[in-house]
């Protein structure tokens, strides 16, 4: 070999070993960045160790937020499952497409199949996309995951209570079934003791399947909604009683995700994130203390007041946490607000996936926050419940106006527990958010109560 194409072949090497792709290993640095979406049910702002619960232990999600950010004020679009999951999936506020619950037997009430999801335009760009776990966007076959951008789904199509006597509409004909894609599998029931189990081995499946192509896992988690259940080898093992065994087991399943990816060399390059659809159902209905349900199988808000289903903090507010190694810096945490609309932003621009231009998309891409900015581009937040515009955070602010309650202004850097209304100390302050309240109202229709 003459010398001239020895140094070729050195110069060629060098290249080829010096290029990230190679010098990483098995880590995809070169390929899109992969997406999981993590999403309990009916989970309270303080049943995570790493938010303050003093028994229950979460360790792999307490080590997620060690390795990312831990947001102390993030908050779902809605205090109640169908809602808050149409704000996730699609980046606006329910009431602009479905403010109310769904659920059997109407097969005609779902998301609006005008939609467009963050699956739809992550399939846009090449993503390998998967729901795992409750849908709750309509049942009928034309609002199943399978057509609004999900190639595979396995889970439930809505809730895991929507079973008699708990649900009295029902017909003995309406079954609580197992789905895989479009097709109802296996019927459930109130054998829903390895659902969370089931769920992560479906998840892990995927992840593996995908692991050479983008992919977008959206693992939206059956439990803590009630009835709540795990599996034997974790039953008993928490202090926290059975509820607490169904946190640990989620907090299990995250770890096994993560784990997941760090095996195949995918954890620097994909974006995690964990959070709630709505705080903890402690108002539930006399009918589910049935069948061995008690008040005391639903979550903790921590410091927060209120509940599921109320426009008070802890139904809004609940954990979110972000985790991307080779993107966000770890050991950080930010009172500064944020939403799961949010999320749809974000991970449209890390995908590099395009917005929809044609709707109003309300979410913010906090990207340069999770990267280390100051200040969120989120600044407020309504709240409504239902049609219902009850409330406005802007700020350190929250105005709350209801027919009830009246007016209310709470500081929620000095009170968080929503304690002190200063509403008559602040007058200025009630006007102006009063006033964007019924610009807001008069934009999608919510319904603002009159002040009298």
């Amino acid at each position: 070999m003459n010398l001239k194409v020895i140094l070729l072949t050195t110069v060629f090497l060098s290249i080829l070993f010096a290029s990230p792709a190679v010098a990483s290993g098995n880590q995809q640095t070169t390929k899109k960045p992969n997406v999981v979406l993590i999403f309990a049910d009916d989970m309270g702002y303080g049943d995570l160790s790493c938010y303050g619960h003093p028994v229950i232990q979460t360790p792999h999600l307490d080590n997620m937020a060690d390795e990312g950010v831990r947001f102390t004020s993030f908050y779902a679009a809605a205090s109640v499952c169908t809602p808050s999951r149409a704000a996730l999936l699609t980046g606006r506020y329910p009431i602009r497409n479905i403010p109310t619950n769904c659920g059997p037997p109407d097969l005609e009430k779902g998301l609006p199949v005008s939609e467009v999801t963050i699956a739809n335009i992550l399939k846009e760009e090449g993503y390998a996309t998967m729901a795992v776990g409750k849908w709750h966007l309509g049942h009928g076959e034309k609002f199943l995951p399978t057509n609004r951008g999900f190639d595979r789904f396995y889970g439930l199509p809505y809730s895991n209570d929507m079973l008699l006597p708990w649900c009295p509409w029902l017909s003995e004909d309406d079954k609580l079934y197992l789905y895989e894609d479009d097709q109802p599998v296996k019927e459930i029931g109130w054998e829903q003791d390895d659902l969370t189990k089931n769920y992560t081995e479906e998840a892990l499946e995927f992840i593996d399947e995908n692991s050479d192509e983008p992919f977008f896992l959206y693992l939206a988690h059956s439990m803590p909604h009630l009835p709540i259940a795990t599996s034997e080898e974790f039953r008993g093992k928490s202090k926290g009683g059975l509820y607490g065994d169904v946190i640990e087991t989620i907090d299990w399943s995250t770890g096994q995700i993560l784990s997941k990816l760090k095996a195949l060399g995918l954890d620097e390059n994909t974006l995690v994130i964990f959070t709630s659809d709505n705080g903890p159902w402690h108002n539930l209905p006399d009918r589910m203390l049935q069948r061995g349900v008690e008040r005391w199988h639903a979550g903790s808000t921590g410091l927060l007041s209120g509940a599921k289903a109320t426009s008070w903090e802890g139904g809004f507010r609940v954990p979110g946490i972000v985790r991307w190694p080779s993107q966000i810096k770890g050991n950080r945490v930010t009172s500064e607000m944020a939403t799961t609309m949010d999320l749809f932003t974000t991970i449209a621009d890390v995908c590099g996936a395009a917005l929809p231009h044609d709707r109003k998309i309300d979410g913010n891409n906090l990207l340069p926050l999770l990267k280390g900015a100051d200040e969120s581009p989120t600044e407020t937040l309504f709240y409504c419940r239902g049609e219902n515009l009850e409330a406005l955070r802007k700020g350190e602010w929250k105005y709350r106006f209801t027919e009830n309650d009246g007016v209310q202004l709470f500081n929620l850097l000095l009170d968080p527990s929503e304690m002190y209304n200063v509403a008559e100390q602040n007058p200025d302050v009630v006007a102006e958010m009063h006033r964007q309240m019924e610009q807001f109202s008069k934009e999608t229709g919510a319904k603002l109560a009159e002040r009298m």
